[in-house]
């Protein structure tokens, strides 16, 4: 991958306000961007790994599970990175504009210029599989000590592939070849567009037609009711990441987001558990 990034961690003041996010600027001349991040500084006397969010699709760092792991890190004087990707949150850009290999280059950029020692990626379903294929970029620049483990909820795994176009009836992918996009209603919100760029981008990172390599211990979390990632796609991700440790734990009554208070209990418990 050639990705115009940092090539040593500078590490940056905490923000002194919850909403008042610093800025970082990625991508080369031909594609700037300006990226939000919120830093929470280890204390001193800590020298457990740092921690690294990843939002998921159409989410940001200020989700209800993000903001609970920063409250959970100020507690325990933990490091802690969070950001948006470009055109989510508190980043400027058009989401209609993001694709796997966008985010991907941002998220790299993010945890090789502001993180020092080795991280704890907690990806949550997009993010898992940003997560993933951050594990593969770093293995290759051989940065793979900067990988404590990666805990990833409800990961969303070579989605746009395996998730998003089975399930397209033809006149959808009709319209998405001829308008270059599809508004796809959302249980969650407002109407959100899958655009033709995604979809083809996303076949160019797709993990799950051979071994996948994390470098370091990985711990899943799956609800059984989640209608978006089935958890049979999770137990796919478990028999492909065959050369490293993975732990999964299904949540029966759990849906997508894993969001309830008792889910996010178990995110923390897991968490600690990983180091």
């Amino acid at each position: 991958m050639d990705f115009p990034i940092p090539q040593s961690p500078a590490l940056q003041p905490a923000p002194t306000k919850a909403d008042d996010p610093q800025m970082m600027e990625v991508g080369g001349p031909g594609n700037p961007r300006s990226i939000a991040f919120l830093q929470r500084n280890a204390s001193l006397a800590t020298s457990a790994p740092g921690l690294v969010w990843l939002p998921g699709f159409m989410s940001d760092m200020a989700s209800t599970k993000a903001s609970a792991l920063d409250a959970w890190a100020q507690s325990r004087g933990r490091a802690l990175l969070r950001f948006d990707y470009s055109g989510h949150g508190r980043s400027p850009g058009r989401f209609e504009d993001g694709t796997i290999s966008r985010w991907l280059e941002e998220a790299l950029a993010m945890v090789r210029g502001n993180t020092f020692g080795p991280q704890i990626l907690i990806g949550s379903s997009m993010g898992a599989w940003l997560a993933l294929l951050l594990a593969r970029a770093l293995g290759g620049l051989g940065e793979e000590a900067r990988l404590h483990a990666l805990v990833l909820i409800a990961p969303a795994t070579d989605f746009t592939q395996s998730l998003i176009w089975p399930r397209l009836t033809p006149e959808i992918r009709a319209e998405i070849e001829s308008k270059g996009q599809w508004l796809r209603p959302s249980a969650y919100g407002a109407p959100y567009p899958i655009t033709r760029a995604l979809l083809e981008d996303g076949r160019r990172h797709c993990l799950l037609d051979a071994p996948v390599r994390s470098f370091c211990p990985v711990h899943i979390l799956q609800g059984m009711q989640d209608p978006d990632v089935p958890w049979q796609h999770a137990m796919r991700l478990v028999e492909h990441l065959a050369d490293d440790p993975v732990v999964i734990s299904l949540i029966k009554d759990g849906d997508h987001r894993l969001s309830r208070p008792q889910d996010i209990a178990q995110l923390l418990d897991v968490i600690a558990g990983m180091g």
